[in-house]
């Protein structure tokens, strides 16, 4: 009975991992709750993402994300397969 509750824990941590693992974020369109869902991206960097897009027009790239400050090439790749653009929000 215990590894069975084991078990049952085990998968429900795993369970918003599977569950966003399939998804995009859209960096010109995610609400700050969204950016801060990717690794490494915190309340800060989020509330940088939306000013940098407001003020700019939208991102045309991902790799853009390096333009603002305390965000590289590191958390840019970590997040890489899970970042999209679509159209800039104007």
């Amino acid at each position: 009975m215990k590894k069975l509750r084991n078990l049952a824990a085990a998968m429900l941590l795993c369970l918003p991992v599977t569950l966003f693992a399939g998804g995009t974020v859209d960096i010109n369109t995610a609400d700050k709750e969204t950016l801060m869902s990717l690794r490494g991206v915190g309340e800060s960097f989020a509330e940088r993402i939306i000013e940098y897009r407001e003020q700019n027009g939208g991102f045309k790239a991902v790799q853009e994300l390096t333009n603002i400050r305390g965000i590289g090439r590191t958390l840019v790749e970590k997040n890489r397969e899970m970042l999209t653009v679509g159209d800039s929000p104007e």
